[in-house]
């Protein structure tokens, strides 16, 4: 079943706020997404200011989630954690 767009944005953000920066090779793993599909999320996210790209000059880019981008990530999480343990206490 393939992800939302929204699903590959909050999945991007907790692998961030999980692993810290990460460069997009390691990125693009983690996530499970490829290159091209990756850096438009990117772009996107650093738009919004919920990732930042550092670039420290010799080594390639390295993405970082913000504090803006870790409150996003507990806000969808809070759901999803509630509706796991809702299905767990009705289990047969």
């Amino acid at each position: 079943m393939r992800r939302s767009q929204l699903e590959r944005y909050v999945d991007i953000l907790s692998i961030l706020t999980r692993y810290g920066p990460l460069k997009m090779t390691h990125l693009m793993y983690q996530a499970n997404v490829n290159y091209v599909v990756l850096k438009e999320d990117l772009q996107f996210l650093v738009k919004q200011a919920l990732v930042e790209e550092l670039n420290n000059g010799k080594d390639k880019a390295v993405f970082r989630v913000t504090e803006r981008g870790i409150n996003v990530t507990k806000y969808f999480q809070e759901p999803k954690q509630t509706i796991t343990i809702n299905q767990e206490e009705y289990a047969p």
